[in-house]
């Protein structure tokens, strides 16, 4: 009766074990999912953004420089 035990308490060791590992295993697909996406949709967001472009146009004796951030002409005099 004891060995049956010994065997009973082995094998639910063992199932614990194996649902644990599939458990992680589960999770650590979802992140990876869940930070491909995000990694992807920031590449994408970043490709469609404009860059500033930094205009010097010379004025008199002064060094003007025009540019736009995205949110409105900016005028540097």
């Amino acid at each position: 009766m004891n060995n049956l035990r010994s065997i009973a308490l082995a094998a639910g060791g063992i199932v614990i074990l194996a649902l644990a590992a599939a458990f992680t295993l589960s999770l650590t697909l979802v992140l990876g999912a869940v930070l491909t996406a995000v990694i992807g949709i920031r590449m994408l967001a970043l490709r469609f953004r404009e860059a500033r472009v930094p205009v010097r146009a010379k004025s008199g004796k002064t060094d003007m420089r025009v540019w736009n951030d995205g949110r409105g002409t900016i005028i540097d005099l």
